[in-house]
Protein backbone atom coordinates (compact mmCIF):
# COMPACT_ATOMS: atom_id res chain seq x y z
CA UNK A 1 0.00 0.00 0.00
CA UNK A 2 1.18 3.49 -1.04
CA UNK A 3 2.11 5.47 2.35
CA UNK A 4 -0.15 8.35 0.70
CA UNK A 5 -3.20 6.08 0.18
CA UNK A 6 -2.49 4.33 3.85
CA UNK A 7 -3.06 7.76 5.62
CA UNK A 8 -6.37 8.34 3.91
CA UNK A 9 -7.20 4.26 4.96
CA UNK A 10 -6.40 5.37 8.35
CA UNK A 11 -8.54 8.25 8.13
CA UNK A 12 -11.50 6.60 6.42
CA UNK A 13 -11.54 3.16 8.99
CA UNK A 14 -11.10 5.59 12.16
CA UNK A 15 -14.54 7.43 10.48
CA UNK A 16 -16.30 4.04 9.98
CA UNK A 17 -15.71 2.73 13.50
CA UNK A 18 -17.23 5.10 15.79
CA UNK A 19 -19.68 8.68 16.41
CA UNK A 20 -17.45 10.38 18.95
CA UNK A 21 -18.14 12.16 21.98
CA UNK A 22 -17.60 16.05 21.95
CA UNK A 23 -17.73 18.29 24.89
CA UNK A 24 -18.68 21.98 22.99
CA UNK A 25 -20.84 24.08 21.66
CA UNK A 26 -24.57 22.76 21.40
CA UNK A 27 -25.25 19.30 22.91
CA UNK A 28 -27.64 17.34 20.19
CA UNK A 29 -30.07 16.66 23.48
CA UNK A 30 -30.22 21.09 23.70
CA UNK A 31 -30.36 21.56 19.96
CA UNK A 32 -34.35 20.44 19.66
CA UNK A 33 -37.23 22.82 19.40
CA UNK A 34 -38.55 21.91 22.36
CA UNK A 35 -34.95 22.80 24.72
CA UNK A 36 -34.97 25.96 22.16
CA UNK A 37 -38.12 26.84 23.42
CA UNK A 38 -38.03 25.98 26.94
CA UNK A 39 -34.52 27.76 27.03
CA UNK A 40 -33.33 24.70 29.01
CA UNK A 41 -30.10 22.38 28.14
CA UNK A 42 -30.18 20.22 30.94
CA UNK A 43 -29.61 16.75 30.14
CA UNK A 44 -29.80 13.43 31.49
CA UNK A 45 -26.53 11.96 32.93
CA UNK A 46 -26.14 8.27 31.74
CA UNK A 47 -25.10 7.04 35.37
CA UNK A 48 -28.20 7.70 36.45
CA UNK A 49 -30.43 9.03 34.41
CA UNK A 50 -31.67 12.69 36.50
CA UNK A 51 -31.01 15.64 34.86
CA UNK A 52 -27.17 16.49 35.18
CA UNK A 53 -26.70 13.84 37.35
CA UNK A 54 -28.86 15.01 39.94
CA UNK A 55 -29.74 12.32 41.40
CA UNK A 56 -26.27 11.26 42.20
CA UNK A 57 -24.89 14.79 43.58
CA UNK A 58 -23.24 15.52 40.23
CA UNK A 59 -24.83 18.43 39.71
CA UNK A 60 -28.13 20.39 39.03
CA UNK A 61 -30.12 22.34 36.98
CA UNK A 62 -30.31 26.17 37.41
CA UNK A 63 -30.73 29.25 36.24
CA UNK A 64 -27.87 31.01 34.45
CA UNK A 65 -26.33 33.96 36.03
CA UNK A 66 -25.07 36.85 34.10
CA UNK A 67 -23.85 40.12 35.89
CA UNK A 68 -24.58 43.38 34.85
CA UNK A 69 -21.35 45.16 35.03
CA UNK A 70 -21.07 47.60 32.03
CA UNK A 71 -19.07 47.02 29.14
CA UNK A 72 -16.46 48.80 26.86
CA UNK A 73 -17.78 51.36 23.90
CA UNK A 74 -16.33 49.45 21.61
CA UNK A 75 -19.48 47.65 20.31
CA UNK A 76 -22.64 50.27 21.01
CA UNK A 77 -25.63 47.96 20.67
CA UNK A 78 -27.35 45.64 22.61
CA UNK A 79 -29.69 42.78 21.89
CA UNK A 80 -28.39 42.47 18.32
CA UNK A 81 -26.27 39.42 19.01
CA UNK A 82 -26.46 35.97 19.99
CA UNK A 83 -23.45 35.93 21.63
CA UNK A 84 -24.28 39.02 23.83
CA UNK A 85 -24.88 37.58 27.42
CA UNK A 86 -24.11 34.74 26.61
CA UNK A 87 -26.29 31.86 27.19
CA UNK A 88 -28.65 33.80 27.46
CA UNK A 89 -30.16 34.06 23.71
CA UNK A 90 -30.07 30.46 23.85
CA UNK A 91 -30.39 28.87 27.46
CA UNK A 92 -31.34 30.68 30.64
CA UNK A 93 -31.14 26.90 32.54
CA UNK A 94 -28.29 24.66 32.26
CA UNK A 95 -26.48 21.98 34.34
CA UNK A 96 -24.14 23.41 37.23
CA UNK A 97 -22.21 21.11 38.36
CA UNK A 98 -21.15 20.34 41.72
CA UNK A 99 -17.44 19.16 43.39
CA UNK A 100 -14.74 18.00 40.98
CA UNK A 101 -17.61 17.25 38.06
CA UNK A 102 -17.75 19.27 34.79
CA UNK A 103 -19.72 19.29 31.53
CA UNK A 104 -23.17 19.89 29.60
CA UNK A 105 -24.53 17.13 31.94
CA UNK A 106 -21.44 16.96 34.61
CA UNK A 107 -20.62 13.18 32.94
CA UNK A 108 -16.86 14.48 32.76
CA UNK A 109 -14.25 16.08 35.28
CA UNK A 110 -12.96 19.05 35.71
CA UNK A 111 -9.41 19.79 34.25
CA UNK A 112 -6.61 17.89 36.24
CA UNK A 113 -8.98 15.59 38.06
CA UNK A 114 -10.09 11.94 36.11
CA UNK A 115 -11.34 8.73 37.60
CA UNK A 116 -14.81 7.38 37.78
CA UNK A 117 -15.85 9.64 40.46
CA UNK A 118 -13.12 12.64 39.52
CA UNK A 119 -11.29 12.50 42.64
CA UNK A 120 -7.93 11.45 41.25
CA UNK A 121 -5.59 14.00 40.46
CA UNK A 122 -2.95 14.02 38.13
CA UNK A 123 -0.92 16.70 36.55
CA UNK A 124 0.20 16.23 32.68
CA UNK A 125 3.45 17.47 30.84
CA UNK A 126 3.19 19.51 27.85
CA UNK A 127 6.18 19.16 25.59
CA UNK A 128 8.47 20.43 22.75
CA UNK A 129 7.12 18.97 19.72
CA UNK A 130 10.95 18.11 18.88
CA UNK A 131 11.48 16.42 22.21
CA UNK A 132 8.61 13.74 21.03
CA UNK A 133 10.04 10.10 19.98
CA UNK A 134 9.02 9.05 16.43
CA UNK A 135 6.38 7.57 17.70
CA UNK A 136 4.66 10.12 19.70
CA UNK A 137 4.65 12.20 16.63
CA UNK A 138 2.95 9.86 14.66
CA UNK A 139 0.31 9.24 17.42
CA UNK A 140 0.14 13.26 17.44
CA UNK A 141 -0.43 13.02 13.70
CA UNK A 142 -2.86 9.89 13.55
CA UNK A 143 -4.90 11.42 16.78
CA UNK A 144 -5.38 15.24 14.54
CA UNK A 145 -6.83 13.06 11.37
CA UNK A 146 -8.94 11.10 13.57
CA UNK A 147 -10.25 14.23 15.32
CA UNK A 148 -10.85 15.47 11.56
CA UNK A 149 -12.77 12.27 10.23
CA UNK A 150 -15.18 11.49 12.95
CA UNK A 151 -18.44 12.96 13.41
CA UNK A 152 -19.05 14.43 16.83
CA UNK A 153 -21.79 12.48 18.38
CA UNK A 154 -22.55 14.83 21.08
CA UNK A 155 -22.65 18.38 19.53
CA UNK A 156 -23.72 20.01 17.06
CA UNK A 157 -23.09 23.93 15.57
CA UNK A 158 -25.34 26.34 15.04
CA UNK A 159 -25.80 27.37 10.74
CA UNK A 160 -28.34 30.10 11.78
CA UNK A 161 -28.91 33.01 14.40
CA UNK A 162 -31.79 32.35 16.82
CA UNK A 163 -33.99 34.87 15.06
CA UNK A 164 -33.48 32.97 12.17
CA UNK A 165 -34.45 29.98 14.21
CA UNK A 166 -37.34 32.00 14.64
CA UNK A 167 -37.10 31.84 18.17
CA UNK A 168 -35.85 28.47 18.29
CA UNK A 169 -39.27 27.28 16.42
CA UNK A 170 -36.97 25.67 13.30
CA UNK A 171 -33.88 24.69 14.72
CA UNK A 172 -31.13 25.18 12.44
CA UNK A 173 -27.55 23.23 12.93
CA UNK A 174 -25.11 20.61 11.57
CA UNK A 175 -23.32 17.58 12.06
CA UNK A 176 -19.61 18.35 11.88
CA UNK A 177 -16.09 16.84 12.79
CA UNK A 178 -14.72 16.55 16.30
CA UNK A 179 -11.53 18.76 14.77
CA UNK A 180 -14.08 20.96 13.22
CA UNK A 181 -15.75 21.63 16.20
CA UNK A 182 -13.32 23.97 17.40
CA UNK A 183 -12.66 25.16 13.94
CA UNK A 184 -16.16 26.58 14.24
CA UNK A 185 -16.15 27.36 17.74
CA UNK A 186 -12.99 29.99 17.14
CA UNK A 187 -15.03 31.56 13.91
CA UNK A 188 -18.29 31.69 16.13
CA UNK A 189 -16.63 33.65 18.66
CA UNK A 190 -14.36 35.85 16.10
CA UNK A 191 -17.01 36.71 13.82
CA UNK A 192 -18.49 40.01 13.61
CA UNK A 193 -21.62 40.88 14.77
CA UNK A 194 -24.33 41.09 12.35
CA UNK A 195 -26.91 43.69 12.04
CA UNK A 196 -29.33 42.49 10.09
CA UNK A 197 -29.13 42.58 5.78
CA UNK A 198 -26.30 41.38 3.42
CA UNK A 199 -23.10 43.62 4.06
CA UNK A 200 -24.24 45.19 7.01
CA UNK A 201 -22.18 44.00 9.98
CA UNK A 202 -19.70 45.14 13.03
CA UNK A 203 -16.21 44.65 12.95
CA UNK A 204 -15.20 45.44 16.06
CA UNK A 205 -16.06 43.24 18.73
CA UNK A 206 -14.62 39.91 19.31
CA UNK A 207 -15.13 37.49 22.11
CA UNK A 208 -11.77 35.71 22.40
CA UNK A 209 -9.54 38.15 21.01
CA UNK A 210 -8.31 42.02 20.90
CA UNK A 211 -9.08 41.99 24.81
CA UNK A 212 -8.38 40.60 28.30
CA UNK A 213 -10.40 37.52 27.70
CA UNK A 214 -7.68 36.34 24.76
CA UNK A 215 -5.20 34.75 27.22
CA UNK A 216 -7.95 32.92 29.24
CA UNK A 217 -10.11 32.02 26.46
CA UNK A 218 -7.67 30.14 24.15
CA UNK A 219 -6.61 28.60 27.42
CA UNK A 220 -9.95 26.72 27.96
CA UNK A 221 -9.90 25.79 24.36
CA UNK A 222 -6.70 24.09 24.40
CA UNK A 223 -7.64 22.51 27.54
CA UNK A 224 -11.01 21.06 26.25
CA UNK A 225 -9.44 19.93 22.65
CA UNK A 226 -7.22 17.62 24.95
CA UNK A 227 -10.15 16.17 26.51
CA UNK A 228 -11.77 15.48 23.40
CA UNK A 229 -8.99 13.68 22.45
CA UNK A 230 -8.14 11.82 25.23
CA UNK A 231 -12.47 10.68 25.41
CA UNK A 232 -12.54 9.78 21.20
CA UNK A 233 -8.87 7.45 21.73
CA UNK A 234 -9.30 6.09 25.06
CA UNK A 235 -5.69 8.02 25.69
CA UNK A 236 -5.79 9.39 28.89
CA UNK A 237 -2.25 10.25 28.75
CA UNK A 238 -2.42 12.36 25.58
CA UNK A 239 -1.04 16.12 25.84
CA UNK A 240 -1.23 18.94 23.36
CA UNK A 241 3.07 19.50 22.61
CA UNK A 242 3.99 22.82 22.14
CA UNK A 243 6.28 24.70 18.86
CA UNK A 244 8.84 27.14 20.78
CA UNK A 245 9.31 29.60 17.99
CA UNK A 246 11.57 32.13 19.65
CA UNK A 247 14.06 32.97 17.46
CA UNK A 248 13.39 30.89 14.54
CA UNK A 249 14.08 31.33 10.91
CA UNK A 250 10.77 29.89 9.65
CA UNK A 251 8.65 27.56 9.81
CA UNK A 252 10.57 24.67 11.26
CA UNK A 253 7.44 22.34 11.62
CA UNK A 254 6.30 22.76 8.02
CA UNK A 255 7.92 19.02 7.03
CA UNK A 256 6.15 15.99 5.84
CA UNK A 257 7.24 14.42 8.87
CA UNK A 258 5.11 17.12 11.35
CA UNK A 259 2.33 19.26 10.22
CA UNK A 260 3.00 19.34 6.44
CA UNK A 261 6.10 20.66 3.76
CA UNK A 262 5.05 22.94 0.78
CA UNK A 263 4.16 21.59 -2.29
CA UNK A 264 5.94 20.53 -5.53
CA UNK A 265 2.95 21.97 -7.33
CA UNK A 266 2.06 25.34 -5.54
CA UNK A 267 3.62 27.29 -2.82
CA UNK A 268 0.13 27.48 -0.98
CA UNK A 269 -0.75 24.43 -0.70
CA UNK A 270 0.92 21.51 0.94
CA UNK A 271 3.44 18.42 -0.04
CA UNK A 272 1.15 15.64 -0.61
CA UNK A 273 3.53 13.63 1.57
CA UNK A 274 1.85 14.74 4.40
CA UNK A 275 -1.63 13.74 5.54
CA UNK A 276 -3.07 17.03 6.40
CA UNK A 277 -2.99 17.69 2.36
CA UNK A 278 -6.38 16.21 2.39
CA UNK A 279 -7.90 18.46 4.49
CA UNK A 280 -10.13 20.52 3.76
CA UNK A 281 -11.21 24.00 5.58
CA UNK A 282 -14.49 25.58 6.96
CA UNK A 283 -15.49 28.64 8.28
CA UNK A 284 -12.53 30.77 6.26
CA UNK A 285 -14.52 33.19 4.07
CA UNK A 286 -15.67 35.63 6.49
CA UNK A 287 -16.10 38.70 3.46
CA UNK A 288 -18.46 36.17 1.88
CA UNK A 289 -20.49 36.00 5.06
CA UNK A 290 -20.63 39.24 5.73
CA UNK A 291 -21.34 40.47 2.26
CA UNK A 292 -24.45 38.07 2.73
CA UNK A 293 -25.15 38.58 6.08
CA UNK A 294 -25.44 35.48 7.09
CA UNK A 295 -23.13 32.41 9.26
CA UNK A 296 -20.89 30.04 8.01
CA UNK A 297 -22.70 27.10 7.07
CA UNK A 298 -19.52 24.48 7.93
CA UNK A 299 -19.38 23.32 4.68
CA UNK A 300 -16.39 22.07 3.37
CA UNK A 301 -14.49 25.41 1.23
CA UNK A 302 -11.02 23.57 -0.38
CA UNK A 303 -7.89 22.77 0.34
CA UNK A 304 -5.83 24.01 3.82
CA UNK A 305 -3.66 26.92 2.70
CA UNK A 306 0.09 27.74 3.76
CA UNK A 307 2.89 29.70 2.48
CA UNK A 308 4.98 30.61 5.19
CA UNK A 309 7.57 33.50 5.10
CA UNK A 310 5.98 34.83 1.76
CA UNK A 311 3.68 36.98 3.94
CA UNK A 312 3.54 40.94 3.60
CA UNK A 313 6.76 42.25 5.35
CA UNK A 314 5.29 45.44 6.07
CA UNK A 315 2.98 44.02 8.64
CA UNK A 316 4.81 41.50 9.89
CA UNK A 317 9.02 41.42 9.87
CA UNK A 318 9.81 37.88 11.30
CA UNK A 319 9.04 35.61 13.67
CA UNK A 320 9.32 37.06 17.51
CA UNK A 321 12.64 36.94 19.24
CA UNK A 322 13.35 35.51 23.12
CA UNK A 323 14.21 39.29 23.66
CA UNK A 324 10.65 40.11 22.85
CA UNK A 325 9.19 37.69 24.80
CA UNK A 326 11.54 38.61 27.83
CA UNK A 327 10.26 42.34 27.35
CA UNK A 328 6.54 41.05 27.18
CA UNK A 329 6.75 39.14 30.19
CA UNK A 330 8.57 41.99 32.15
CA UNK A 331 5.58 44.26 32.29
CA UNK A 332 3.72 43.99 35.56
CA UNK A 333 -0.20 44.79 34.12
CA UNK A 334 -2.31 42.31 32.61
CA UNK A 335 -3.88 45.08 30.68
CA UNK A 336 -4.18 48.37 30.21
CA UNK A 337 -6.32 51.47 29.44
CA UNK A 338 -9.63 50.63 27.29
CA UNK A 339 -8.33 47.04 27.79
CA UNK A 340 -8.70 46.56 23.79
CA UNK A 341 -5.91 47.13 21.23
CA UNK A 342 -4.94 50.70 22.13
CA UNK A 343 -3.86 49.14 25.20
CA UNK A 344 0.04 50.80 26.47
CA UNK A 345 2.41 48.67 28.28
CA UNK A 346 -0.16 45.86 29.14
CA UNK A 347 1.05 42.19 29.19
CA UNK A 348 -2.32 40.95 27.16
CA UNK A 349 -1.44 43.24 23.88
CA UNK A 350 1.95 43.13 24.03
CA UNK A 351 2.18 38.99 23.89
CA UNK A 352 -1.26 39.33 21.57
CA UNK A 353 0.51 41.14 19.24
CA UNK A 354 -0.84 44.65 18.99
CA UNK A 355 1.43 46.10 21.59
CA UNK A 356 5.10 46.98 20.17
CA UNK A 357 6.84 44.29 21.70
CA UNK A 358 9.67 46.42 21.97
CA UNK A 359 8.12 49.24 23.13
CA UNK A 360 4.89 48.44 25.02
CA UNK A 361 2.93 51.05 22.94
CA UNK A 362 -0.23 49.73 21.47
CA UNK A 363 -2.12 49.72 17.95
CA UNK A 364 1.28 48.94 17.08
CA UNK A 365 1.39 49.78 13.16
CA UNK A 366 3.73 46.10 12.87
CA UNK A 367 2.15 42.93 14.47
CA UNK A 368 4.49 40.69 16.85
CA UNK A 369 4.62 38.00 19.15
CA UNK A 370 1.54 35.64 18.86
CA UNK A 371 -0.18 38.05 15.52
CA UNK A 372 3.17 37.81 13.88
CA UNK A 373 3.19 33.79 13.77
CA UNK A 374 -0.54 33.98 12.33
CA UNK A 375 0.23 36.73 9.13
CA UNK A 376 3.81 34.64 8.40
CA UNK A 377 1.93 31.32 7.69
CA UNK A 378 0.48 33.42 5.00
CA UNK A 379 -2.48 30.89 4.54
CA UNK A 380 -5.25 29.51 6.44
CA UNK A 381 -3.92 30.37 10.01
CA UNK A 382 -3.77 34.07 9.14
CA UNK A 383 -7.22 34.51 8.46
CA UNK A 384 -8.85 35.33 12.25
CA UNK A 385 -12.10 33.57 11.64
CA UNK A 386 -10.51 30.20 10.20
CA UNK A 387 -7.17 30.12 11.90
CA UNK A 388 -7.97 27.02 13.59
CA UNK A 389 -8.53 24.83 10.64
CA UNK A 390 -4.06 24.39 10.37
CA UNK A 391 -3.48 22.32 13.33
CA UNK A 392 -0.18 24.26 13.51
CA UNK A 393 -2.54 26.47 15.65
CA UNK A 394 -2.48 24.20 18.65
CA UNK A 395 1.27 23.63 18.78
CA UNK A 396 1.30 27.68 18.74
CA UNK A 397 -0.75 28.63 20.96
CA UNK A 398 0.28 25.99 23.66
CA UNK A 399 3.17 27.63 23.37
CA UNK A 400 1.68 31.17 23.58
CA UNK A 401 0.00 29.56 26.86
CA UNK A 402 2.87 28.57 28.41
CA UNK A 403 4.22 32.42 27.98
CA UNK A 404 0.98 33.43 29.92
CA UNK A 405 1.94 30.86 32.24
CA UNK A 406 5.43 32.24 33.29
CA UNK A 407 3.89 35.93 33.33
CA UNK A 408 1.15 34.41 36.07
CA UNK A 409 4.04 32.74 37.87
CA UNK A 410 6.35 36.25 37.60
CA UNK A 411 4.36 38.69 39.05
CA UNK A 412 1.37 36.56 40.93
CA UNK A 413 -1.35 38.64 40.22
CA UNK A 414 -4.30 38.73 42.20
CA UNK A 415 -7.83 38.28 40.83
CA UNK A 416 -8.80 41.95 40.97
CA UNK A 417 -6.27 42.46 38.26
CA UNK A 418 -8.91 40.97 35.63
CA UNK A 419 -11.15 43.72 34.79
CA UNK A 420 -14.48 43.23 36.80
CA UNK A 421 -16.34 45.86 34.08
CA UNK A 422 -15.63 47.91 30.98
CA UNK A 423 -13.81 45.74 28.58
CA UNK A 424 -15.03 45.01 25.34
CA UNK A 425 -18.14 43.49 25.52
CA UNK A 426 -17.25 39.59 26.53
CA UNK A 427 -14.59 39.86 28.49
CA UNK A 428 -15.49 41.41 31.81
CA UNK A 429 -14.53 39.16 34.66
CA UNK A 430 -18.11 37.70 35.17
CA UNK A 431 -18.79 37.07 31.53
CA UNK A 432 -19.02 33.49 30.15
CA UNK A 433 -16.84 32.47 27.58
CA UNK A 434 -18.66 32.19 23.61
CA UNK A 435 -19.56 29.80 23.05
CA UNK A 436 -18.76 27.03 25.76
CA UNK A 437 -21.18 24.66 27.27
CA UNK A 438 -20.25 23.89 29.68
CA UNK A 439 -20.12 27.53 31.12
CA UNK A 440 -16.65 29.01 31.82
CA UNK A 441 -16.45 32.56 33.48
CA UNK A 442 -13.22 34.56 32.44
CA UNK A 443 -11.81 35.42 35.66
CA UNK A 444 -11.77 31.44 36.53
CA UNK A 445 -8.74 31.03 34.20
CA UNK A 446 -6.98 33.92 35.29
CA UNK A 447 -4.99 31.25 37.28
CA UNK A 448 -1.53 29.10 37.22
CA UNK A 449 -1.87 26.03 34.64
CA UNK A 450 -1.07 23.58 37.60
CA UNK A 451 -3.98 24.42 39.58
CA UNK A 452 -5.67 23.05 36.18
CA UNK A 453 -3.43 20.33 36.35
CA UNK A 454 -0.83 20.58 33.78
CA UNK A 455 2.61 21.95 32.97
CA UNK A 456 5.02 22.68 30.54
CA UNK A 457 8.44 20.67 30.15
CA UNK A 458 10.50 23.59 29.91
CA UNK A 459 9.03 25.75 33.41
CA UNK A 460 9.78 22.87 35.24
CA UNK A 461 13.29 23.38 37.72
CA UNK A 462 15.67 20.99 37.65
CA UNK A 463 14.63 17.19 39.20
CA UNK A 464 10.56 18.95 39.80
CA UNK A 465 8.35 15.58 38.99
CA UNK A 466 4.91 16.20 38.11
CA UNK A 467 2.49 14.83 39.84
CA UNK A 468 1.41 12.49 37.17
CA UNK A 469 0.43 8.87 36.89
CA UNK A 470 0.70 9.08 33.01
CA UNK A 471 3.83 10.57 32.57
CA UNK A 472 7.18 10.29 34.67
CA UNK A 473 9.59 13.18 34.49
CA UNK A 474 13.50 12.24 34.86
CA UNK A 475 16.04 15.07 35.22
CA UNK A 476 16.19 16.65 31.70
CA UNK A 477 13.91 17.11 28.70
CA UNK A 478 14.70 13.46 27.48
CA UNK A 479 14.11 10.58 28.33
CA UNK A 480 10.31 10.51 28.95
CA UNK A 481 8.68 7.58 30.17
CA UNK A 482 4.80 7.53 29.41
CA UNK A 483 2.40 5.03 30.87
CA UNK A 484 -0.71 3.88 28.51
CA UNK A 485 -3.84 3.52 29.74
CA UNK A 486 -5.75 -0.28 29.08
CA UNK A 487 -5.77 -0.81 25.61
CA UNK A 488 -9.09 0.25 23.94
CA UNK A 489 -10.45 0.11 20.15
CA UNK A 490 -8.22 3.13 19.01
CA UNK A 491 -5.25 2.12 20.72
CA UNK A 492 -5.06 -0.58 18.92
CA UNK A 493 -5.76 0.52 15.81
CA UNK A 494 -2.82 3.12 16.19
CA UNK A 495 -0.52 0.07 17.10
CA UNK A 496 -1.64 -1.23 13.97
CA UNK A 497 -1.08 1.65 11.86
CA UNK A 498 2.32 1.86 13.25
CA UNK A 499 3.03 -1.67 12.08
CA UNK A 500 1.79 -1.19 8.83
CA UNK A 501 3.71 2.65 8.18
CA UNK A 502 7.39 1.61 9.33
CA UNK A 503 6.59 -1.40 6.73
CA UNK A 504 6.48 0.88 4.02
CA UNK A 505 9.27 3.42 4.83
Amino acid sequence: MHKHSFWRYVGCLHFTLCLAPSYQQFPRLCATREALRTKECCPPWDGDGSACGASSGRGFCQDVQVPDFPDGPQYPFSGLDDRERWPLVFYNRTCQCAGNFMGFNCADCKFGYFGVNCNERRESLRRNIFHLSRAERLRFISYLNLAKHTVSADYVVATGTYREMENGSTPLFANISVYDVFVWMHYYVSRNALLGGPGNVWTDVDFAHWAPAFLPWHRVYLLHWEHEIRKLTGDMSFIIPYWDWRDASGCDVCTDELMGGRSPLSPNLLSPGSVFSSWRVLCSQAEEYNEQGVLCDAREEGPLLRNPGNHNRNIVERLPTSAEVEFALSLPNYDTGAMDRSANMSFRNTMEGFGDPQTGLGNSPRMGMHAALHVFMNGSMSSVQGSANDPIFLLHHAFVDSIYEQWLRRHRPSLSQYPQSNAPVGHNSEYHMVPFLPLHRNREYFISSKDLGYEYSYLLDAGEFPQNGNVLYAASFKPFIWLFPPVSAYSFLFSLHLHLKSSML
